[in-house]
């Protein structure tokens, strides 16, 4: 697997959905998530994304090295993974299950419902420099690693 800088070639294969633990009890479920142990990284940045109008999108870009972990907190969403060859729609609609998305790879998140909510945990920090907004530069930089 190689990323941006040359090191690993991403592929949508490489993003997984992870079933948590779902803890049920009567007066309410809980689910976990810890560094190392339900995703593959140290968790440094958690947000989330909410009263997403109808119709609008979220996301629309790449990064070079972060791992992100995506779960539909609340209602639902689909995430449209893009490796630069091949795409696939991902629906999240359960609390207890979450998206890994390796780095290289380009998503949109749509079709919210009302009440959503999006969770994303990061590994690393904010870093603009780690982004990668424009879908031709995105186009440019798989093709590269393509043909290496």
């Amino acid at each position: 697997m190689n990323n941006f800088d040359g090191h690993t070639t991403s592929s949508i294969d490489n993003c997984k959905i992870f079933t948590l633990e779902k803890n049920h009890h009567v007066n309410g479920n809980l689910s976990v998530v810890e560094n190392f142990q339900q995703v593959p990284f140290d968790i440094k940045r958690v947000y989330y994304l909410y009263d997403v109008p109808g119709g609008e999108e979220r996301g629309g870009h790449s990064h070079k090295t972060l791992q992100q972990f995506i779960v539909a907190i609340s209602g639902s969403f689909d995430v449209i993974i893009d490796d630069g060859v091949n795409q696939r729609t991902v629906s999240l609609n359960r609390p207890y299950m979450g998206l890994l998305l390796v780095p290289g790879i380009w998503r949109i998140i749509n079709n919210f419902s009302s009440g959503s909510v999006c969770l994303v945990l990061a590994s690393d920090h904010y870093d603009e420099n780690d982004y990668v907004r424009d879908y031709k530069e995105f186009k440019n930089l798989t093709s590269c690693k393509i043909s290496k």
